[in-house]
């Protein structure tokens, strides 16, 4: 759900995909979660190096990660409170194997949510590792002292700070670190992104239903703006980054504890994200955190607890995009309707 949250992904060390939320165009870019801040790059014969440039300036990255909540789809909310609810929720879904926590990128609010949940479960002994959406799978905080710089933490994790900002998320590691709890990088390495965009195979890894509510997705994240032939490629790398993301989680599983992920809230969707990667015995809770009253809902049943905060300051990501992809085409006439 990225998440925000996502644009041609494949070279560049951003969030994968911007997904903007429903309605985002419309005026507010509310960011959701399922992470998809697109790697620029060449895509059968498009060429987009020259674009990754114009797309990449700190401008444009900004607009994009406003873009990519990682996007959820309409439905059910289940919770009250904010940092009160939270914990109530993430208690009443313990134990679990596997708790996934899905976030709006551009909410400070939920990074912190997510540092006071390291903290709340790693001083009951129960945390074995945070996975991350925000790093690499094949980089780590293990073998890290408790009493390891931020610095040291950045580094062992190959840490992208204009893709995902180290002031948002570095307490949320270093809480862990601080634990002894290692921190997983989880997303597709930046080397596998082309494989996955070219690979047919995950077209057939979500029922048709399932994949065409991502390829929704994927165009409202966009803001329009993507040409219609990038969007099956894209969806694959959505699919990859998640089975990625699962297959860290489930390296890290550890008996009697709970692994904690961490990523947009379109990723943890049940229906479409990460849980479709894992046999039916790893026990998974989810919870989301909702960015406002205006942010949709996670689809009915994708998540266990839905956890209202306050909005971000709202701002028109799409507008800001739109300002800087070249001959951006002029949007369709529906672009802002749910």
């Amino acid at each position: 759900m990225p998440t925000p949250e996502t644009p041609v992904s494949a070279l560049v060390s951003a969030p994968p995909f911007p997904v903007a939320p429903r309605g985002a165009r419309a005026a507010v870019a509310l960011g959701r979660g399922r992470g998809r801040m697109g790697r620029l790059g060449r895509l059968g014969r498009l060429d987009v190096g020259a674009t990754a440039k114009a797309l990449w300036g700190a401008g444009t990255l900004a607009a994009l990660l406003a873009l990519t909540g990682c996007a959820t789809s309409d439905a059910l909310d289940a919770a009250t409170g904010s940092a009160q609810g939270w914990s109530r929720q993430i208690d009443a879904l313990l134990p679990a194997d596997v708790l996934l926590l899905g976030e709006q990128h551009d909410a400070t609010e939920h990074q912190r949510l997510q540092r006071d949940t390291v903290q709340r479960l790693a001083a009951r002994g129960q945390l074995a590792a945070v996975v991350m959406e925000m790093a690499e799978r094949g980089h780590a905080t293990t073998g890290l002292a408790a009493s390891a710089t931020p610095a040291q933490a950045q580094a062992a994790l190959q840490w992208n700070d204009a893709a995902w900002p180290w002031q948002a998320y570095g307490p949320v590691v270093m809480a862990a670190v601080q634990a002894g709890v290692p921190v997983l990088g989880g997303n597709l390495p930046r080397s596998a992104m082309r494989a996955a965009m070219q690979n047919t195979a995950w077209d057939t890894h979500l029922p048709q239903a399932a994949l065409q509510r991502q390829y929704t997705a994927l165009r409202e994240g966009h803001c329009g703006l993507l040409p219609e032939s990038q969007i099956a490629p894209m969806a694959r790398i959505q699919i990859a980054r998640d089975a990625s993301m699962a297959q860290a989680v489930q390296d890290a599983l550890q008996r009697g504890k709970t692994v904690l992920l961490i990523a947009g809230a379109g990723h943890v969707s049940r229906s479409i994200g990460i849980p479709t990667h894992w046999a039916s015995q790893v026990r998974a809770q989810v919870v989301v955190a909702r960015a406002g009253e205006a942010a949709p809902a996670p689809h009915a049943g994708d998540a266990d607890a839905v956890v209202p905060t306050a909005a971000p300051p709202a701002r028109d990501a799409c507008a800001e995009l739109r300002s800087r992809w070249p001959a951006a085409p002029a949007p369709a006439a529906d672009a802002g309707k749910p």
